[in-house]
């Protein structure tokens, strides 16, 4: 296996739970190489997005640049993408310095906290320009519903759903089941081939903070190291449930995860 070298395209977390921190510490924990183009700096902890600062659409492209040209990447995820200038600018970096490379789509629209992470008008752009060039996407259930105007309140509409957004082209789409009712956790991988469901138990604990981020990170880590891409979320899946299990307790909201632990 090689060490894969991921380029993440995220906003930054100055609570370190999520966004560009929480891909940093998956990446390197899994034992990729992470790369970073910057998209939005927040100022956030447990309890919320108290605010957000946007990069300039040209710059999150320049960073994309001029690490592709001279680093390379084995595989690209996109996570906080915001605006439409960003989505388009990012996707013309894309064709013009990273064709061919696998990219993953975290699909973020809304923090844990409930604030709003993509503009209405962005969702378009980010379904024609990102999520049908994508390897995998990594909707959650109230992502789902906004991508496809359903409404998911259970496994087999999550199933609906996930095969409707497979029409939009992306290769792969692992629908979350976290946010659905129920002991046990199911996310259902769709693929052209078949679907897998992989189902775990439910950890009832409020420390959640950068799940979406750092599972999809630990996806990108795989596919970039050579795994295919249901070994990939099958290795993603049991990262985030340790890193879960073990989070740190941190902060009086949502408390982030446990990155840092060994995958024995």
């Amino acid at each position: 296996m090689t060490q894969g070298r991921i380029l993440v395209v995220a906003g930054s977390d100055s609570g370190g739970g999520a966004g560009i921190q929480a891909d940093i510490k998956t990446v390197t924990a899994l034992g990729g190489f992470a790369m970073t183009a910057i998209s939005a700096l927040t100022a956030q902890n447990t309890e919320g997005v108290h605010g957000i600062h946007d990069v300039p659409a040209e710059f999150v492209a320049e960073q994309m640049r001029v690490v592709l040209e001279d680093i390379g990447a084995d595989c690209i995820k996109i996570g906080m993408i915001h605006r439409v200038k960003v989505i388009e600018a990012v996707a013309d970096a894309l064709e013009n310095y990273g064709s061919g490379i696998p990219l993953v789509v975290d699909t973020v629209m809304v923090a844990k906290g409930g604030a709003k992470l993509l503009v209405d008008d962005a969702v378009d752009a980010l379904k024609e320009r990102l999520i049908s060039k994508a390897a995998l996407i990594t909707p959650n259930i109230p992502e789902a519903e906004a991508l496809t105007g359903m409404k998911i309140s259970g496994d087999a509409e999550a199933a609906e759903a996930g095969h409707k957004l497979m029409t939009l082209g992306p290769s792969a789409v692992l629908m979350k089941g976290g946010h659905l009712e129920g002991p046990e956790v199911i996310d259902l991988l769709i693929e052209q081939s078949g679907e897998t469901a992989f189902k775990g138990p439910r950890l009832e604990t409020r420390h959640t903070h950068g799940t979406g981020c750092t599972l999809a990170s630990a996806c990108a880590t795989g596919i970039a190291q050579g795994l295919s891409v249901h070994d990939a979320v099958a290795c993603a899946r049991k990262y985030v449930f340790e890193a879960i299990r073990t989070a740190p307790g941190l902060g009086h909201g949502h408390g982030p995860l446990n990155h840092g632990h060994t995958m024995g």
